[in-house]
């Protein structure tokens, strides 16, 4: 027992470790690991400590250090990690709305609501939505759920009866409707949309961007039209509210409404990635965060929109939402067929989906539980303060880069006060000396006292700071990256 509370201390406590484990952790937690099964097994008091004094201190400090800004990792709350031990303890099967068995669909049917609360989304229009592993399987869901919609829209025009990809197939309804295929248009789109696109057949060559000659991340909305009025495929447009590298977003309300409008002149899905930049809809009215707030307006104008819980909202592995403003799309891809004893049973309360019908899985974990906790352990004001800090020292960053003869800040801007304006939860930076670059990452991470991404801009070799962990301390976290930082760009 008094493992576990040395355990529960260090998950909730400062880390003072290194980021990184120490190349005597990792040979000694490779060299315990047993190369055949044996033949009896040990007592639990052996196997706790096998894994607490040989494996664990072969993790690295993702979660638990506030330095770790390689992976969007984000951390677990003190409130998401109680409940997330709970939800070990009592291992529930989310599955099937059973009202009278559990109480588990009740509480995720609360914390998507509450979800949509905090980034302010009309619960009206988007109450439909489910939990998923993550950002990838969000982004499946939503991409089939637009491959769906697109081909009835191409049914309806050409006056044929509906045809449907989950029930006939794909391959079917693309030869009734006399198309080549399903394209998925966008800007600098994350690899996990790139990845659903291959899972769902779509194809991941079929996913293009369509970007302005000036800027990477914004539509050429002539090309886009262009793209959307061909008559051989149709289209799903997709959103980066949130690029992987900077942190910035592809639209804002007034460039996404022109999209919003191509869509439904075409007849096509507007599903938006916001896996980290739908949580600049959750900051205050400060003239600071002006210009996030403005990157993440008008997602409300989409048809479906991919979360991801273990970044910004501070929740274990795994966690992902996926909300959309049409259930019955979701429903007629996702529905558990042939399996009459899996219906929900009768209620006296809301309508609540049985989530094997909606989502990929059917059967998963209960990993709505450390969301509804952690909502309720911080509330909106306590997730703008969170995530207030996170882009204050992003920025603090950002602005020493400016300054420093050794870095270049990424992108490139005119001045320190566009940068920084833009600047959200991401720096992106390469080092000025050319063979110094090519190693800057492992320069940095070598130091253990940080973890940086390394990561490719305008084809040359950048890294990348993620800033995510409910941890973050400004002055403290501020103070140890410069000087990492400092002494890596030091002569050897």
């Amino acid at each position: 027992m008094n493992h576990l509370q040395d355990l529960w201390k260090v998950a909730q406590g400062p880390w003072e470790s290194g980021v990184l484990p120490s190349a005597e952790n990792l040979a000694r937690a490779r060299a315990s690991l047993p190369a055949t099964l044996p033949e009896t097994g040990s007592s639990l008091d052996s196997v706790q400590r096998h894994i607490l004094d040989d494996i664990a201190p072969a993790f690295n400090g993702g979660s638990i250090s506030a330095n770790y800004y390689g992976f969007i990792t984000g951390g677990a709350t003190p409130a998401a990690l109680f409940a997330d031990n709970v939800v070990s303890a009592y291992d529930q099967n989310v599955q099937v709305h059973l009202p009278n068995h559990s109480i588990v669909t009740d509480v995720e049917y609360n914390a998507i609501g509450l979800l949509l609360d905090l980034f302010r989304l009309d619960r009206s229009s988007w109450y439909n939505g489910t939990f998923t592993t993550g950002a990838t399987a969000s982004n499946i869901l939503g991409l089939a759920c637009g491959r769906e919609y697109v081909l009835q829209k191409a049914a309806q025009r050409k006056g044929i009866q509906q045809q449907s990809v989950g029930e006939e197939g794909l391959f079917e309804v693309l030869s009734a409707l006399g198309l080549s295929g399903v394209q998925v248009l966008s800007t600098l789109p994350h690899s996990s949309l790139v990845k659903a696109a291959g899972v769902l057949g779509i194809g991941r060559s079929n996913v293009r961007s369509i970007c302005r000659a000036d800027d990477p991340l914004r539509f050429d909305l002539e090309q886009l039209e262009k793209e959307l009025s061909r008559t051989d495929k149709v289209s799903i447009v997709a959103i980066s509210c949130g690029e992987v590298n900077t942190g910035r977003f592809a639209t804002n309300g007034s460039d996404l409404s022109d999209v919003r409008q191509l869509c439904d002149k075409y007849g096509a899905w507007l599903h938006a990635d916001g896996a980290f930049g739908i949580f600049g809809r959750i900051l205050d009215d400060s003239p600071d965060f002006a210009a996030v707030r403005n990157g993440s307006d008008g997602i409300e104008l989409v048809d479906s929109i991919t979360g991801d819980g273990h970044k910004l909202l501070n929740v274990p592995y795994d966690c992902g939402f996926f909300f959309t403003r049409h259930p019955d799309v979701a429903s007629q891809v996702f529905q558990n067929a042939n399996a009459a004893y899996l219906t929900a049973g009768s209620s006296q309360g809301p309508s609540i989906p049985s989530p094997l019908n909606i989502g990929i899985e059917n059967s998963r974990r209960f990993r709505a539980l450390p969301v509804y906790a952690s909502l309720l352990s911080y509330g909106k004001s306590g997730y703008q303060e969170m995530l207030g800090r996170q882009i204050k020292l992003a920025r603090k960053i950002y602005e020493w880069l400016f300054d420093h003869p050794e870095y270049t800040p990424l992108p490139q801007a005119s001045s320190k006060a566009e940068l920084l304006d833009q600047t959200f939860m991401s720096v992106l930076f390469r080092a000025n000396d050319a063979e110094l670059n090519q190693n800057l990452s492992n320069r940095i991470n070598d130091s253990s006292r940080m973890f940086v991404s390394g990561t490719s801009w305008d084809g040359n070799p950048a890294c990348r700071i993620a800033i995510s962990n409910w941890r973050v301390d400004v002055e403290r976290d501020f103070a140890l990256v410069i000087d990492v930082l400092a002494k890596s760009a030091e002569k050897l």
